[in-house]
C-alpha cells in the first residue's frame, strides 16, 4: 500500500494546492496555514490511507456517513452502470427515473408509521431546509399560514445552509461574522444530561424540558408555530441520548398543539444505533417527518431526503389549481445517487450491518466505559456506533479545561500518529466507524484512544493544566 500510494500520488503537491486554493468547512485560518490538510488518497472496510502511504482505522466513518464500509465494488459498480444508462434527469414537476421511484418506495417501506412521501435533495442541510419549507407550505394550505415559528434546541446542528445555522445553536458556530435569519427559529434547552443542573435527577430533568417546551408554546401561541426540529439523539452538539421519556412526551405536545414534528436523522438513521431508522425503534416517536442523508449512500455520492407523511402529503396535494409547491433542487432525485442508495440499503440488509452495529456497538459501549477512570474523562456516553468521550479538568465539578487547550484536538492528533482517526469538537472526541467494525477492532480502538489520553494528561500535568 505505501509503495503504491509513493507512486501514485505527490503528497506534498497535492497538500500545497489544497492549501493554496480550497476553502474548507469550517476553516481555522491560523492553524490551516501552519499545518493544511492531511491528504487522504484511498480507503478499504474501515481503514484509509493517507498520500504518504500511512494506514489509518477511520473511526469517525468519515463524517458519520461510511456506514457500509470503504471500497464496495458493488456500489461502484452500481453507480457506473447507472450513469453509462441514464446520468441524469430532472425530476421537476412531472419528471422521473427508476431509481428515484423505487427508492421512495423502498424508503416508504422502511419508514415507520404513514411516512410514505419523499423529497429528494443533495445534502443535510439542504434536506431540512426542505423540511422547514415544506411544514409552511403545509400549514399555509390548511389556512394556518401564521404558523411560521421553527423551536430547535441549544446545541443542535442542523447544517450550514443559511437556515440551517439559524435553526441549529451547537457552541461555536454561531460566528459574529455572519448573519442569522431574525425572529424565525426560538432555542429550548440541549437534552444535554452531563451537563444537567447539580442535584437534578434524570427523570427531573426530563420533566424540566418539557415543561419549557410547554410555556413556550404558551408565550408564542401554538397557532404560530409550525414545527419543532430535533435530532433524536444530538450529534454534533455532544452525543446527548435525552433522558427518559423526553421525547415521546415532546412527541405527545406536538400532537396536541398541531405542531408538526421533524426528526433529523441524518446521522442516526440507516444502522448507526442499530435500526434502519432511530425515531420508532429507539426512542418510540413517529414523527410528521424524518431527514435522513449521510448513511443513505454510505457517502459515496451526496444524496439526502425528506420522508413525510400521508397526512402532510393529503394536506398540500389537495385540489387547487393555483397551488404550486415552489421548491426543489436540480439533482433531486438523481438517478445515479438513487442506484446508489439503493444498492447501498441491499447490502446494509443483506448482510445485516444494523444487527452488527447493535452487537459491536453494544460492546464498544461497555469497552469505551472503561475510560472512565481516566482523570481527565468526565463522561463517556452515546449509543452502540455513535458515542464521545468528554473531557474536563476537574471530573467532580465537570469544569471544563480552558479552550485554549484544544484538549480534544491535542488527544486526537496523539490518535493519529498511531494510527487513529477520532473526530474532535471541543472538548470532546467522537467515534462513528463504519457498521462493518468488528470487536477486535473496538479493542484496537479502546486501547489507542486511552493511551493518547494518557499520553495528553502526562503533558497536561507538566504544564499544571491538572
Amino acid at each position: 500500500m505505501l509503495h503504491q500510494a509513493n507512486n501514485r500520488f505527490n503528497a506534498q503537491e497535492i497538500w500545497q494546492q489544497d492549501r493554496d486554493h480550497v476553502l474548507h468547512p469550517y476553516t481555522h485560518f491560523d492553524s490551516f496555514r501552519r499545518d493544511g490538510s492531511l491528504v487522504l488518497v484511498e480507503g478499504d472496510g474501515c481503514y484509509v490511507t493517507d498520500a504518504h502511504g500511512r494506514r489509518y482505522f477511520d473511526g469517525i466513518g468519515g463524517m458519520w456517513c461510511v456506514n457500509a464500509g470503504y471500497g464496495r465494488r458493488e456500489i461502484a459498480e452500481a453507480m457506473a452502470e447507472q450513469a453509462l444508462q441514464l446520468c441524469y434527469t430532472t425530476t421537476f414537476v412531472d419528471v422521473t427515473n427508476a431509481p428515484a421511484a423505487r427508492l421512495a418506495a423502498k424508503l416508504a417501506a422502511l419508514a415507520p408509521g404513514d411516512l410514505n412521501h419523499v423529497a429528494y435533495a443533495t445534502s443535510g442541510s439542504c434536506a431540512v431546509d426542505t423540511a422547514i419549507r415544506l411544514a409552511h407550505y403545509y400549514h399555509s394550505r390548511r389556512g394556518e399560514a401564521q404558523r411560521r415559528y421553527v423551536i430547535s434546541r441549544k446545541n443542535s446542528y442542523h447544517g450550514s445552509t443559511y437556515l440551517g445555522m439559524t435553526v441549529g445553536q451547537r457552541d461555536g458556530d454561531q460566528s459574529p461574522h455572519f448573519k442569522y435569519i431574525p425572529d424565525l427559529v426560538h432555542h429550548l434547552s440541549a437534552p444535554y444530561p452531563y451537563r444537567r443542573p447539580e442535584g437534578m435527577s434524570l427523570e427531573s430533568f426530563s420533566d424540566f424540558l418539557v415543561e419549557e417546551f410547554e410555556a413556550r408554546i404558551a408565550e408564542l401561541g401554538a397557532e404560530n408555530i409550525a414545527c419543532f426540529i430535533a435530532e433524536p439523539a444530538q450529534a454534533s452538539g455532544g452525543v446527548c441520548l435525552p433522558p427518559p421519556n423526553y421525547l415521546p412526551r415532546m412527541r405527545e405536545l406536538c400532537t396536541r398543539h398541531g405542531i408538526l414534528f421533524i426528526a433529523d436523522e441524518i446521522v442516526t438513521a440507516f444502522g448507526r444505533l442499530g435500526h434502519m431508522f432511530a425515531s420508532q425503534d429507539e426512542f418510540g416517536v413517529t414523527p410528521d417527518m424524518i431527514v435522513c442523508a449521510k448513511g443513505l449512500t454510505s457517502g459515496y455520492i451526496p444524496l439526502s431526503a425528506v420522508i413525510y407523511s400521508d397526512a402532510i402529503q393529503d394536506a398540500i396535494s389537495a385540489p387547487d389549481p393555483d397551488a404550486w409547491f415552489t421548491h426543489g433542487y436540480t439533482y433531486a432525485g438523481h438517478p445515479v445517487a438513487c442506484a446508489v442508495a439503493l444498492k447501498n440499503i441491499e447490502i446494509i440488509e443483506r448482510e445485516e450491518l444494523c444487527a452488527n452495529a447493535a452487537r459491536v456497538g453494544d460492546y464498544l459501549e461497555a469497552r469505551l466505559g472503561e475510560l472512565r477512570d481516566l482523570p481527565i474523562v468526565g463522561d463517556v456516553r452515546g449509543r452502540r456506533l455513535m458515542m464521545c468521550v468528554e473531557y474536563v479538568r476537574d471530573k467532580k465539578t465537570r469544569e471544563r479545561l480552558p479552550d485554549s487547550v484544544n484538549i480534544s484536538k491535542r488527544i486526537s492528533n496523539a490518535c493519529e500518529a498511531s494510527g487513529l482517526l477520532v473526530r474532535p469538537i471541543g472538548h470532546l472526541d467522537v467515534l462513528s466507524p463504519p457498521l462493518i467494525i468488528t470487536k477486535a477492532e473496538v479493542d484496537m480502538v479502546v486501547t489507542t484512544l486511552r493511551a493518547a489520553i494518557e499520553k495528553v494528561t502526562v503533558e497536561l500535568t507538566t504544564e499544571g493544566l491538572v
